[in-house]
């Protein structure tokens, strides 16, 4: 079952941080409001997952947990410019 859940995340992390939400405390643990996690959500969803991850199975980010953290920035941040970059390439869209 862990497995899937990790192959549905990397496919659709917010559907994935929907059901996490929807049926465990996970976000309640691993960050102190709501705030957090909804901006995770709507900009950075692998860095929140990965984040996640980190506090409830390490208490925080440590050894290879930072690794993957900054790897989930970068697919985030790398997600917005290939939509920029898309939108430019496509003519007569603004």
């Amino acid at each position: 079952m862990g497995c899937v859940l990790v192959i549905l995340a990397l496919l659709l992390p917010r559907v994935v941080m929907f059901f996490i939400w929807l049926l465990t405390d996970w976000f309640g643990r691993a960050f102190g409001s709501w705030l957090i996690p909804l901006l995770g959500f709507l900009f950075l969803p692998y860095a929140t997952l990965a984040y996640m991850a980190a506090v409830l199975n390490s208490g925080g980010l440590h050894g290879w947990w930072i690794v993957l953290f900054i790897i989930a920035i970068v697919v985030d941040v790398s997600h917005w410019g290939s939509t920029k970059s898309l939108r430019r390439l496509r003519p007569g869209r603004a």
